[in-house]
């Protein structure tokens, strides 16, 4: 078998500059100049983040080392220009894959929001050491962990969506080896369509093991096979979605469209996967079986559910507990006003979604200076939970049965939910931050 040569070759960040040099970042050459500007960007744009946050993060760099930079963004790849005085550098750099991870997201800014102050101390060979060390940044949680994770986090989802605890039960194991088989799988660099299906696919078989042993064990009622849906969620891309919809709003349109086409695939993969295996077992996607609770009750339920999602749904961003403990608060009570308003008002799920959206943001917006974490850490993860991804797979799964009307229904709501939660995070950005309501 021939050598595997990998398609995006690695930058070699410290043959462009001068390792013997001292000379202050500040009074560097354009071309190392522009080498941080760039390295810089690419991390932020590796860990999930939105274009116009990795361009705010190349801006600091810049000003602080007196050059202009002007960069062209998208989902995997940067093309910027650095300018000082008559001189100009051009770059086009690019990484080989995307996904999230809310703790380097978290270091990487306070890089930046205290480069300023060390660019006329440190030299660029020294920065670049210190990049080194976010770059060699590992995971927060292995395999097993993420699963676990994952599995509280479809587990509390089931429970949103109305299933009951025989659902909950079955999702919590269906979901927790099916993450933790895609997570093995990423290890090893499979690719996304290989890892989606196979991660959904163990996911849904698992489910299916557990409903067929309660059957026959304990004599449980084949309705409750409608959970099996639930146990794929945990592969919904979500912040992709979001930050997405975030980027269109600020003209973006190359990461935005890009970031969403990425999540349409992931989307097509999971629910068209999750059909297949319902096919083959003979498990249709039918409503949970209904069960009455003190509305009470129910409502401290949803606030523990709610807490219990997000925070399963954050450590899979790699957030630390601390982060995703506050976004699961920040989570808790924006879905549950979210739900509320839908159950008890009347309210429409997309305008609902908005609100819940943009309680989060507001929520997320009052909290941010105190706890250090950049917004972004806290508000997607926080309203990923009311991300429709059981819409998704019914209007997928209606239309290849050639349901047409009945996929359409499910896809328009999922739709009108999708396009609302970023709105609201939009809206409560533009509420409470200057910069980001002006057009600059």
């Amino acid at each position: 078998m021939s050598k595997l040569r990998k398609q995006h070759m690695a930058i070699e960040w410290h043959d462009i500059v001068n390792t013997e040099s001292d000379i202050p970042a500040k009074n560097a050459s354009l071309q190392e100049k522009a080498s941080l500007v760039g390295r810089v960007g690419l991390m932020m744009l590796s860990v999930g983040t939105a274009a116009w946050r990795v361009r705010a993060s190349m801006n600091k760099i810049s000003r602080a080392l007196g050059i202009t930079c002007n960069a062209d963004i998208g989902l995997l790849s940067i093309e910027y220009t650095c300018i000082s005085g008559s001189e100009t550098y051009t770059n086009a750099i690019s990484i080989n894959t995307t996904g999230v991870n809310t703790d380097k997201l978290n270091e990487l800014e306070h890089f930046a929001d205290g480069f300023a102050d060390r660019a006329e101390k440190y030299s660029v060979q020294q920065f670049h050491m210190i990049l080194d060390k976010f770059q060699d940044m590992k995971g927060n949680y292995k395999a097993l962990s993420l699963g676990l994770a994952s599995a509280l986090a479809c587990c509390a989802f089931t429970f949103l969506l109305g299933g009951g605890i025989i659902e909950m039960i079955c999702a919590f194991f269906g979901a927790g080896i099916g993450n933790f088989v895609r997570k093995k799988l990423l290890e090893r660099h499979i690719t996304l369509f290989a890892n989606v299906a196979a991660g959904v696919a163990s996911a849904c078989c698992t489910y299916v093991i557990f409903i067929k042993l309660a059957e026959l064990l304990m004599g449980v009622s084949a309705i409750h096979q409608a959970g099996y849906i639930c146990s794929m969620l945990f592969v919904i891309p979500g912040f992709p979605l979001i930050t997405g919809g975030m980027d269109l709003a600020k003209l973006d349109l190359r990461s935005g469209l890009e970031r969403i086409t990425y999540a349409l695939l992931i989307i097509i993969v999971a629910t068209l996967t999750g059909w297949l295996c319902a096919t083959l077992f003979h498990f249709y996607p039918q409503d949970f079986e209904a069960y009455e609770l003190d509305p009470l009750l129910r409502t401290v339920f949803i606030m523990i559910t709610s807490f219990c999602g997000v925070y399963g749904f954050s450590l899979m961003f790699n957030s630390t507990k601390k982060m995703a403990a506050t976004a699961g608060l920040i989570g808790m009570c924006a879905n549950t006003l979210r739900l509320e308003l839908i159950d008890l008002a009347g309210v429409h799920v997309g305008l609902a979604a908005f609100i819940g959206a943009l309680s989060a943001g507001l929520l997320a917006s009052a909290i941010h200076h105190w706890i250090g974490y950049p917004r972004i850490t806290l508000t997607v993860p926080s309203i990923v939970i009311m991300v429709p991804g059981m819409f998704m797979y019914k209007g997928v799964y209606y239309i290849v049965i050639n349901d047409i009307t009945t996929g359409e229904m499910w896809l328009t709501k999922a739709v009108l939910i999708v396009t609302a939660l970023p709105l609201g995070l939009i809206f409560a950005r533009i509420l409470t931050d200057k910069n980001f309501r002006k057009s600059s």
